[in-house]
């Protein structure tokens, strides 16, 4: 059964970071590309980073330059190092597992961004 969970969410200020945690678990993470996406209340689900299987890295465009995405798969865990958050970052932050084609969610880490 595959599960995920995040953390690392919370209350920074603007211009702050914050480095959220997926551990992944009944998983073949080695095969899987491992992303992240956020949806704000009132808007659609949006990529911010995924990491394939062969580590290439691909980000949303609002994001890059600011956001590093990284994987342990030893450790089968999945990383996201987030800077220079902006207010409208505010999200429900949720990792994702995909192994062709099939997609596992999980339920998300709250991040806040506000003064």
């Amino acid at each position: 059964q595959v599960q995920l969970v995040e953390s690392g969410g919370g209350l920074v200020q603007p211009g702050g970071s914050l480095r959220l945690s997926c551990a992944a678990s009944g998983v073949i993470f080695s095969l899987a590309t491992m992303g992240w996406y956020r949806q704000a209340p009132g808007k659609e689900r949006e990529l911010v980073a995924r990491s394939t299987t062969t580590r290439m890295t691909i980000y949303g465009d609002s994001v890059k330059g600011r956001f590093t995405i990284s994987r342990d798969n030893a450790k089968n865990m999945v990383y996201l190092q987030m800077k220079s958050l902006k207010p409208e970052e505010a999200a429900v932050y949720c990792c994702s597992y995909d192994v062709r084609g099939s997609v596992y969610w999980g339920k998300g880490t709250l991040v806040t961004v506000s003064s």
